[in-house]
């Protein structure tokens, strides 16, 4: 990942894990607590792509295994997400702009689910039932409704951010590139003209100029 992927993906996830922690944690909702860590993860992979979004998700699963007050197995979390990034940037749009909002939010809906199903999978293997006793099918209606409820105030500002990240100057050589590739596009698909086919047409016209200059010097040598 480049240095400017580093730097706001770092920012994001700690600013999202202190808010998880201290105030989403906090509220005491029916079920289960909004994600917003995982709403960040989901909002950089839509940008990223899928190996972006596995190490956005791997580093920032673990930053929450870590954070107290975590009482789970450290890389439990962080493999819940890493999985998670990687399959939510398959479906990054190839031209990096969102068309509607049914995909994005449909993308939250799944894996809201599919990080509660693999978070307790991983805790029934390391011997943690916690979610027998809490109750599964509560426990993917809050975290499939709260997630929903507060994506579109996440999701569309961290892609935002992150496709602002792109322009940054240290990839001023990148950038340079394509907009030579873009200046020579518009040229030839202005004129309709190739740049080899404007020098052809330069050199005929130039031969013409010489014929023609030639046969003056000749009529006026006969007069």
């Amino acid at each position: 990942m480049r240095v400017n992927r580093i730097l706001l993906s770092s920012a994001l996830v700690v600013v999202a894990l202190v808010i998880q922690v201290s105030v989403l944690a906090r509220l005491h909702l029916p079920g289960a607590v909004p994600d917003l860590l995982l709403l960040t993860v989901l909002g950089l992979a839509l940008v990223y792509g899928h190996v972006g979004g596995a190490l956005v998700g791997f580093g920032a699963g673990l930053l929450a295994d870590l954070a107290p007050p975590a009482d789970h197995a450290a890389g439990r979390y962080a493999l819940v997400l890493c999985v998670i990034g990687y399959l939510a940037g398959l479906v990054k749009p190839e031209t990096g702009r969102l068309k509607s909002a049914t995909g994005p939010m449909a993308v939250v809906v799944a894996a809201a689910v599919a990080s509660t199903l693999l978070y307790a999978g991983v805790g029934a293997l390391v011997g943690d039932t916690a979610a027998r006793h809490v109750g599964l099918g509560s426990l993917l209606f809050t975290a499939a409704l709260y997630d929903l409820l507060l994506a579109p105030f996440v999701v569309p500002g961290i892609m935002a951010l992150a496709r602002r990240a792109e322009n940054d100057p240290l990839a001023e050589s990148t950038s340079a590139a394509a907009t030579t590739d873009l200046s020579s596009g518009w040229l030839s698909g202005g004129t309709g003209l190739k740049i080899g086919s404007q020098r052809n047409g330069l050199r005929v016209k130039a031969a013409r100029a010489r014929m023609a200059r030639a046969g003056r010097i000749k009529g006026v040598k006969r007069l």
